[in-house]
């Protein structure tokens, strides 16, 4: 195994925030996906952490992604807002806009949020996470590069195109799962293939269609969908209202103009949100706790996002161990 070290929350949010700022990002996009990162890396999710950095620096470099967007929310149905990100990384547009996206679905019952050229590279759950802890259930989804081939075929077509989905529950964190509609996710392969370490068969196949154990020949190849042809059609779904819904580019669209540099590819994100007092749910909390409480009696079973929210608590304590080599990394390309 690498050898590793260990960073304080504060050590890893200077070290995330030194880098982006050297590489041309201004303040507020430096701290828009400094705060996403470090929340990654508390919450235990390395794949999205500090792993993603050098990405973001590759496109900052290359010129594909504005550090300097600033992009500004605008409401272009009574239920819609809408943000043209203007080629910014979408952590600062999203927060951007969650104050007026919230109080719009207050005020509706439900809502959509659509973000345009716009560059997601982190993970969907911290999103949803703000959004629900106002009292509101909410569903994400995005598009990236095509990655995982279709039911039937062997050549990547739709990106990993993950899920996330929160409520809210009473006086407790909200429950939030955050799922690719591939068997795996992009980072847990890429991860695989730097660490050395095989996955299940069922993860892909390489670039001759056949199926393997090996990350970095997934890699070369296409990643498969989850339950063959439900995930699919899922990963259909996601494409349809995620990119042809909102008018932003589909994957294998993206994947025409992409400069390959390695970071964040173009695209689009939909964010729907509802509040249950407007749907008759007065007790909607007590109501579904007890839905929670019962399914949480059978054995083994455990809600998604507990192992977050415990690692989120003993993090400040034990601090963030990354390998030391992408410390190094990140140190060279802060200069």
């Amino acid at each position: 195994m690498s050898e590793r070290v260990t960073l304080s929350l504060d050590e890893l949010r200077s070290l995330i925030r030194n880098c982006l700022i050297a590489n041309g990002c201004d303040e507020a996009n430096a701290d828009a996906i400094t705060d996403n990162m470090s929340s990654a890396e508390a919450s235990g999710s390395a794949s999205h952490g500090i792993f993603r950095l050098p990405g973001y620096v590759a496109s900052l470099r290359s010129g594909k992604v504005d550090g300097k967007a600033d992009p500004q929310p605008e409401q272009i149905a009574p239920g819609v807002l809408r943000i043209d990100n203007r080629n910014g990384f979408a952590p600062l547009a999203i927060d951007r806009s969650r104050t007026a996206f919230v109080d719009l679905v207050k005020s509706q019952g439900i809502a959509a949020l659509s973000i345009n050229n716009s560059h997601h590279f982190a993970v969907l759950w911290i999103e949803v996470e703000k959004i629900v802890e106002q009292g509101l259930c909410a569903l994400a989804m995005t598009c990236h590069l095509p990655y995982v081939a279709p039911t039937g075929g062997n050549k990547p077509f739709f990106s990993t195109n993950p899920i996330a989905f929160g409520w809210p529950r009473k006086d407790k964190p909200p429950m939030v799962f955050d799922m690719a509609t591939s068997e795996m996710a992009r980072g847990e392969i890429m991860l695989a293939a730097r660490d050395g370490h095989s996955v299940p068969a069922s993860a892909g196949v390489d670039a001759d269609g056949n199926p393997t154990t090996d990350p970095n020949e997934i890699l070369k190849g296409a990643q498969s969908p989850f339950g063959g042809h439900k995930g699919s059609a899922i990963a259909m779904m996601v494409e349809l209202l995620a990119c042809g819904l909102i008018g932003d580019l589909f994957s294998y669209e993206t994947a025409q103009i992409d400069n390959g540099d390695g970071g964040p590819a173009r695209g689009g994100e939909l964010i729907i949100a509802m509040d249950p007092k407007r749907f008759g749910a007065e007790d909607y909390l007590d109501h579904t706790d007890r839905f929670f409480k019962e399914l949480a009696k059978q054995p083994g079973v455990r809600l998604p996002g507990d192992r977050r929210y415990k690692t989120r608590v003993e993090t400040p304590q034990t601090g963030v161990s990354i390998p030391l080599a992408l410390r190094d990394t990140v140190l060279e390309l802060t200069g």
